[in-house]
């Protein structure tokens, strides 16, 4: 593997492999240790003194572990450029969460609701909470920021189907009780997702990867060729650190949902913010890279990586999840509760609404913030 780095503009000596990739290696350590002992340092948290290290410890370890991903997949971008460096952050992150849930499916216990529920998640999150505040912070810098509006309109008419058929219409089959799926609708799902995401992969990468770039502005031009201290080695590095660097974050996250659910059973708080914590936590490589490239005013990379991450997200884990349940026989649920389907269809009227134009303002970012506090008080409510 090559050694060889970039000179960008601004960048200083480039460090060592070990002193840059240090992060990686003690979140490796950490990871190793509490899939060791976790039986031993997890199993009594009654001592505020411990379990306050021990949450100190995963949360600053996991957030290290998000700045070091988002390095490499900004040093991706610039060795592939868009969409390229985006679609890499995002299907990687978005697979290794598939991963999770399938291995809850296949080792834990029966939760029929776990795919449905994670998939509600990571579109609240991303869709409204990313959203807004990437939309916001780079609108306060810059007041009004540009991105290609042909990207955006070709996420919002994959997704929107994938939602609507994937996780609404569920709800009203009559054929399958409560949101659950038929075989033969199963079937269906399965390849009407990979169809969708398979057909929109070949639009982003080869006939009309010009919709994903970032279009052409004197400001725009001026902070994508200011990379700041960034560091780019060679190709094959960066793509394999990348998902190496992500996967103690996917480890640590189980972990860490054992100290969170203990933080919450003794505040006596709802039960589904454990999960809604744990997916931030999981989404915060995302949720740092989308900020930094709305406050370096490159908003189209902002787009690719928060739409990316909600249609890679239904697009990969509907057909996961409805596989395993017809080769297994789990009961899989995937249709919303009223109330989420209130707000989901809610949330992608809105984000048609803001993404109408070729320009985004404060005002943008705050009602898609509104959504996200939301579902917030859905979680209490």
């Amino acid at each position: 593997m090559s050694n060889k780095s970039l000179n960008l503009p601004g960048a200083h000596k480039a460090p060592s492999i070990l002193r840059s990739e240090f992060s990686l290696l003690f979140g490796a350590v950490t990871a190793v240790l509490f899939l060791s002992f976790d039986q031993t340092w997890l199993a009594d948290l009654t001592t505020p003194v411990k379990y306050g290290l021990l949450f100190i410890w995963l949360f600053c370890t996991m957030v290290w572990l998000a700045f070091s991903v988002v390095r490499h997949a900004d040093s991706l971008a610039v060795l592939l450029g868009e969409p390229y460096g985006t679609l890499i952050l995002t299907v990687s992150v978005i697979t290794i969460e598939v991963f999770m849930i399938s291995a809850v499916m296949l080792h834990g216990d029966n939760n029929p609701t776990l795919a449905r529920d994670t998939l509600f998640s990571v579109l609240m999150i991303v869709l409204n909470g990313i959203v807004g505040v990437t939309l916001l912070v780079g609108a306060l810098r810059h007041k009004e920021q540009a991105y290609n509006l042909k990207g955006a309109s070709a996420y919002l008419s994959v997704i929107i189907p994938l939602a609507g058929l994937g996780i609404i219409l569920p709800r009203y089959t009559t054929t399958a009780p409560g949101g659950e799926v038929t075989t033969l609708m199963a079937v269906y799902l399965i390849a009407m997702a990979i169809t969708l995401y398979g057909v929109f992969l070949s639009i982003q990468t080869m006939r009309h990867r010009n919709y994903f770039e970032q279009p052409a502005t004197t400001e725009s031009e001026i902070s994508h060729k200011d990379h700041g201290n960034l560091v780019v080695r060679s190709l094959g590095f960066h793509a394999l650190l990348l998902p190496l660097t992500m996967l103690p974050i996917v480890l640590l996250s189980k972990k860490m949902a054992i100290l969170v659910d203990h933080g919450i059973e003794v505040l006596r708080a709802p039960q589904a913010l454990g999960g809604f914590m744990v997916a931030i936590l999981v989404l915060s490589p995302e949720a740092v890279a989308a900020g930094r490239a709305a406050l370096a005013n490159q908003l189209q990379r902002t787009m690719n990586i928060t739409l990316g991450s909600a249609l890679s997200t239904i697009g990969l884990t509907i057909p996961a999840v409805l596989g395993i349940s017809l080769v297994t026989g789990k009961t899989i649920v995937l249709g919303l509760e009223p109330a989420e389907i209130f707000l989901l269809l809610f949330t992608l009227l809105v984000a048609m609404v803001n993404f109408s134009s070729e320009r985004t303002n404060v005002l943008h970012g705050f009602v898609h913030l509104v959504l996200f506090a939301t579902y917030v008080v859905l979680i209490f409510d």
